[in-house]
């Protein structure tokens, strides 16, 4: 995803001249903005769509990781302040799925913001803790991980050593922030949340997913999407339609 700004946190690849809302996204464990390259192609003219970039892939390969989910959730936070003149969805993927609904909570707690939807994509709630390690393994074991889990690229890279030193680093940081992250007992979001789970996602289940309803006092929805644990990938057109079908059948909240 080209960026709007050779800095800071959030790629635009195609800004809008006056948007009626802004969808707000955060990749995967490991992923990038561009992880959502070609999303601005199925959204309409008004519908502006940012990504989330972290620290130490493309653009950002020279920069350190935050210390914690907690802190990443605040540098986004802080720079969507200047984008708060139109309502905000929200979308993530997997450890994505955490970063934006603690954002979120950022918006809806500091900034009296309530998001117009908070989209979670493959991810049990953050409440439940796994116990993974992960990001203690060896390269090997770390590599092993990405070919089971399925990611884009993964076998390639399994395949080629000499690339581990470049991408192995963003990769294991990312996995330390979701395995270190520990859910902040809170109230609700009043933000709605749709719950996405592919059907044949091996790492969450749609009975997981739909504990996601604990998480919000607003409205709940839970959706079985084609394909396994990548299917935004995988079905990107099918996914957008839905999203905006609920996001057009609401309101911004007041």
């Amino acid at each position: 995803m080209l960026p709007r700004t050779a800095t800071g946190w959030l790629r635009c690849r195609t800004p809008r001249t006056r948007p009626r809302a802004r969808l707000v996204c955060f990749p995967h464990a490991g992923g990038s903005a561009s992880f959502f390259g070609n999303w601005p192609d199925h959204l309409p003219a008004d519908v502006e769509a940012h990504a989330v970039q972290y620290p130490g892939r493309e653009d950002r390969i020279a920069e350190e990781p935050p210390a914690g989910l907690d802190a990443l959730a605040g540098c986004v936070a802080r720079e969507l302040a200047a984008l708060l003149d139109r309502p905000i969805a929200l979308f993530g993927h997997s450890m994505g799925a955490v970063a934006a609904y603690e954002v979120a909570r950022i918006l809806e707690q500091h900034h009296g913001v309530t998001p117009l939807r908070l989209f979670v994509s493959g991810r049990h709630v953050p409440g439940e803790h796994r116990g993974d390690e992960i990001h203690r393994r060896d390269d090997a074991g770390l590599v092993a991980e990405l070919v089971r889990v399925g990611g884009a690229g993964a076998d390639v890279l399994a395949a080629s050593p000499e690339l581990w030193p470049v991408f192995l680093p963003a990769i294991r940081d990312d996995y330390r922030l979701e395995e270190t992250y520990r859910h902040r007992p809170g109230a609700p979001l009043r933000a709605p949340v749709t719950a996405l789970v592919g059907e044949d996602d091996q790492e969450v289940t749609p009975d997981e997913a739909g504990r996601w309803s604990h998480y919000t006092s607003g409205p709940f929805a839970l959706h079985v999407m084609p394909g396994d644990h990548f299917f935004p990938a995988q079905h990107t057109t099918a996914l957008l339609d839905l999203m905006l079908r609920e996001l057009d059948a609401q309101e911004a909240p007041r």
